[in-house]
């Protein structure tokens, strides 16, 4: 009699387990967000101690986007990308570099030794 419990209650809980929960779907929109597309974003970063220099700005307006980046490259060189996307028209970016590039002297370049092994 106990054996044909537990098979019953093995069986209700194979059954149970085997239902899918009725949340999965697709995901629900409303129409707030299925409305056109518009932002406007900047940032910029510029610390003095280290020479870093960088920041970028976007807007959006429906499909049309565009920007710019700008970096502070270890050349000294500041480099600008800005860019433009049009719906289906892909990414078109100008690159744009600002200042010479500077490279130290080979007194100036440190050296890298890996670190020493230690036995303990």
């Amino acid at each position: 009699m106990d054996s044909k419990i537990l098979l019953v209650l093995c069986v209700a809980g194979v059954v149970a387990g085997d239902k899918r929960p009725t949340f999965y779907g697709p995901p629900q929109f409303s129409s707030e967000e299925s409305g056109p597309v518009q932002y406007n974003f900047n940032w910029a970063v510029d610390h003095d101690p280290s020479g870093n220099e960088f920041g970028h700005q976007e807007s959006r307006d429906n499909d049309n986007t565009k920007g710019s980046y700008s970096v502070q490259l270890p050349d000294g060189r500041l480099q600008t990308v800005t860019y433009y996307v049009d719906g289906d028209s892909g990414y078109l970016a100008d690159v744009q570099y600002q200042g010479e590039a500077r490279y130290p002297d080979s007194d100036e370049v440190r050296s890298y030794a890996p670190p020493r092994p230690t036995y303990g």
